[in-house]
């Protein structure tokens, strides 16, 4: 359980990663962080800084699957030692791949490992209901 645990960490903590990521482009386009208003400010940002915040709405998305199907794993006694292990870590890498894809504005790569991180998120829902 230990490996789903550290996985779910490292997912809860991509969002704020990315967040932290537009400073520059907010110093860069703005001159400033708008401490009153930042989420006004990050959806003003464009380009590489649009893209930047756009890995983190997407962060917090996949991650609420992840929680869920985690959760469900969990509850129903999927051993975390077999696939489920395998699965996780799995997740971790295309989450991050995903964001530097995305940041980079390389699409085709971006859409693959969002495919890839959904994909164990589902394979791991399925775990859940074949151990139901």
């Amino acid at each position: 359980m230990t490996i789903q645990l550290v996985c779910l960490l490292i997912g809860a903590l991509l969002p704020y990663v990315w967040a932290g990521s537009t400073l520059p482009f907010r110093l860069r386009q703005f001159g400033d962080f708008n401490l009153n208003e930042p989420r006004v400010q990050a959806e003003l940002l464009v380009d590489r800084g649009a893209r930047v915040w756009g890995s983190q709405q997407n962060a917090w998305e996949a991650l609420i699957v992840f929680s869920v199907a985690n959760a469900a794993a969990f509850a129903v006694g999927v051993d975390p030692g077999g696939s489920w292990a395998v699965a996780a870590p799995i997740w971790v890498a295309a989450r991050v791949l995903h964001g530097v894809f995305y940041i980079a504005g390389l699409a085709p790569l971006r859409v693959l490992a969002f495919g890839v991180g959904m994909g164990m998120s589902i394979w791991i829902f399925v775990m859940a209901l074949s151990a139901a």
